[in-house]
């Protein structure tokens, strides 16, 4: 008897809560669906908790063709729909903090605080 075809490619996704997204873990070789979910189950119960695996069969899944991938280019410039972030924002306003109460303001007060 020939082992050649009796295993197929799996490939292995979970989540590790129900708010996480599903992360690829592995690839497997198994004879069908049902004893590839088991084997990746007995794989994760035993390192970690997950809430849910996927297991794929290989030649079910299907990448993108060249001409596909080319689509997904922006025809027109519409970079302004990025968002850079405000993270500048924090430093910005810090400095801007430090400027109001630096040292030579609040001597200047002077006399003007009442004791």
């Amino acid at each position: 008897m020939s082992t050649k075809g009796f295993y197929q490619e799996y490939e292995v996704f979970s989540k590790r809560t129900h708010t996480s997204p599903m992360q690829y873990q592995f690839s497997l070789l198994a004879p069908n669906a049902e004893l590839a979910l088991v084997m990746a189950q007995e794989n994760f119960m035993r390192r970690e908790p997950v809430v849910d695996i996927w297991v794929v069969k290989r030649s079910a899944m299907r990448k993108m063709t060249q001409e596909e991938r080319e689509t997904l280019q922006r025809i027109d410039n519409k970079d302004y729909r990025n968002t850079k972030g405000y993270g500048y924002l924090k430093k910005k306003w810090r400095h801007y903090e430090q400027e109001m109460l630096d040292e030579k303001e609040i001597m200047s007060w002077g006399g003007k605080l009442k004791q």
